[in-house]
């Protein structure tokens, strides 16, 4: 189904926002213009829902995929010796 595109300008739409609105919500596309330039495209709101763990672990499941994490260091979150924090990095060697 091709949607209806309608161009109206920013003071226009100022004006008729309630009917846009409408329009958009029944399919139809408005492109506001400023200066004859488009600026902006109306289009419905999409509720978006939060993540899907269960799906996530269905997913991965399907791949095989037990466990994400299998080995955390007991110093995982120590802080990091002075030295590696003041010692630059070293270009590694290629042959």
């Amino acid at each position: 189904m091709e949607k209806i595109v309608e161009t109206v300008s920013i003071e226009e739409a100022e004006t008729r926002l309630d009917e846009l609105a409408r329009r958009v919500e029944d399919g139809a596309r408005v492109v506001v213009t400023r200066n004859g330039e488009p600026v902006v495209e109306l289009v419905p709101h999409k509720r978006r829902g939060g993540l899907d763990r269960e799906g996530g672990r269905r997913f991965l499941a399907e791949r095989g995929i037990t466990k994400l994490v299998t080995y955390i260091a007991p110093d995982f979150d120590d802080p990091l010796p002075e030295d590696f924090l003041t010692t630059p990095e070293q270009e590694p060697d290629v042959k």
